[in-house]
């Protein structure tokens, strides 16, 4: 097999597995846990289980007050869903294709619930007394963070080698096809 398609195709496989542990530990929420009904479990001094119904995308922004809404919401974050797929299918470099796999297994858990339920279940609360340095939040909404910080952080600090690395298997890659003709 292709390198590069096994890299891509390890990177489909990071965001469904992402997607299927987000939607594994809503299910615990709902279900086994009966968070909605609870409102709250107390876990640690920092962190709580707290029932949240998000109608909006980050930070509560767009919130989706109809149904029209509601939809115009499904379908922008499944194009930026679908954009970040072709973007993944398109990188050469496995740090790339991680942070992408990260923002498409988040994004894919956030799609489904806004799609069955008009809204994203966030569970996660971390707080210190009454200072909330983050909203609440879920694995999708963690696994979207994580992928834009390796995005980010391989923009802004790793490009020049990997560009160079790329330069250097292209050229291995012509040599090695020149010495076998």
């Amino acid at each position: 097999m292709n390198p590069l398609l096994k890299m891509r195709l390890i990177g489909v496989a990071i965001a469904f597995a992402i997607y299927g542990v987000d939607q594994y530990v809503k299910w615990l929420m709902v279900e086994p846990l009966q968070l909605r009904q609870r409102g709250v479990i107390e876990l640690l001094p920092f962190f709580d289980l707290r029932w949240t119904q998000n109608f909006g995308v980050s930070m509560g922004m767009f919130e989706a007050d109809s149904i029209e809404s509601r939809w115009i919401l499904v379908g922008v974050t499944a194009l930026i869903a679908l954009v970040v797929t072709v973007w993944m299918f398109r990188e050469k470099l496995f740090g790339d294709i991680l942070g992408l796999s990260f923002i498409l297994g988040g994004a894919l858990g956030n799609i489904k619930d806004r799609y069955e339920l008009g809204y994203v279940i966030d569970y996660a609360d971390f707080h210190i007394g009454e200072f909330r340095p983050f909203l609440i939040f879920n694995i999708a909404d963690a696994a979207i963070t994580i992928g834009v910080l390796i995005i980010l952080a391989r923009a802004f600090f790793m490009r020049d080698k990997d560009d160079q690395e790329v330069d250097d298997l292209m050229q291995s890659k012509s040599a090695d096809a020149a010495e076998s003709q």
